[in-house]
C-alpha cells in the first residue's frame, strides 16, 4: 500500500511538471504563428506598396508623355499657324505685284495713246472750221474719238480738263499767262491740251493758261 501511495504522488508530481511545459509550447506555436502572421502582413503589404508605387510612376509618366504630346500639338499648331499667315501674305503681295504690273502695263499703252486722241480732237475742230466739207469724214472721226474715250473710261481713264478752276499744279502745268480779266485770280482761264489721269495717278498733266493772282 505504501508503495502504491508513493508511485500515485510521484505521477502527481510529473503531471504537474508536464502541465506548465506544455503551456509554454503552446505559446510558442502561438507566438511563432503570430509572427508568420506578422510578416505574411509584411510582405503583402510591401508588395501592396510596390504595386502603388508602380501605379503611381506609370501614372506620372502617362502624364509627362500626355504633357509632351500637347506641348508638341501646340508647337505644331502655332508652326501651321505662321506657315499660313505666311502663305496669305506671300499671296497678297503677289497679287498686288501682279497688279501693279498690270496697272503700270496699262498706264504705259494708255499713254501711247493720248497723241491719237490728241490729233483726233484737232481733226474734228478743223472740219468744223470747214462747215460742209467732208462731213461723212468728221463724222467718222467723231465715232472713233467716241469709241477710244469710251475704252479709256471703262479702264479708268478720265481727261482733265478743269477750266475756270483753281489752278492745281499735280495735275496741271501752267504755260501761259492769262489776263486779269480773263477770270478769277489763280484759276485756269484755258486748257490748252488736255491731260488724262487712271485711278488717280496722273498720266499726262494738262498744259493750261492760268489767271495771275
Amino acid at each position: 500500500m505504501a508503495k502504491k501511495k508513493r508511485k500515485q504522488r510521484g505521477d502527481t508530481m510529473q503531471d504537474v511538471t508536464q502541465k506548465p511545459q506544455a503551456s509554454e509550447a503552446e505559446e510558442a506555436v502561438e507566438t511563432m504563428e503570430a509572427a508568420v502572421e506578422t510578416a505574411m502582413d509584411a510582405d503583402e503589404a510591401h508588395e501592396q506598396a510596390k504595386e502603388e508605387m508602380a501605379q503611381d510612376t506609370a501614372a506620372a509618366e502617362a502624364a509627362e508623355a500626355l504633357a509632351a504630346a500637347i506641348a508638341k500639338q501646340e508647337e505644331y499648331l502655332a508652326m501651321a499657324q505662321r506657315v499660313q499667315a505666311d502663305f496669305e501674305n506671300f499671296r497678297r503681295r503677289n497679287q498686288n505685284v501682279r497688279k501693279e504690273a498690270f496697272d503700270d502695263g496699262a498706264r504705259a499703252f494708255a499713254t501711247t495713246l493720248l497723241p491719237v486722241i490728241d490729233n483726233l480732237e484737232r481733226a474734228i475742230t478743223a472740219a468744223g472750221e470747214n462747215a460742209g466739207e467732208g462731213d461723212s469724214l468728221k463724222s467718222g472721226v467723231e465715232m472713233v474719238l467716241r469709241q477710244m474715250c469710251e475704252a479709256f473710261e471703262k479702264r479708268g481713264i478720265t481727261p482733265i480738263s478743269r477750266q475756270g478752276e483753281k489752278f492745281d499744279p499735280n495735275l496741271e502745268n501752267a504755260v501761259m499767262q492769262g489776263a486779269p480779266e480773263d477770270g478769277e485770280p489763280g484759276t485756269v482761264c484755258e486748257v490748252l491740251l488736255k491731260g488724262y489721269q487712271m485711278e488717280g495717278t496722273v498720266l499726262r498733266h494738262a498744259m493750261v493758261k492760268v489767271v495771275p493772282e
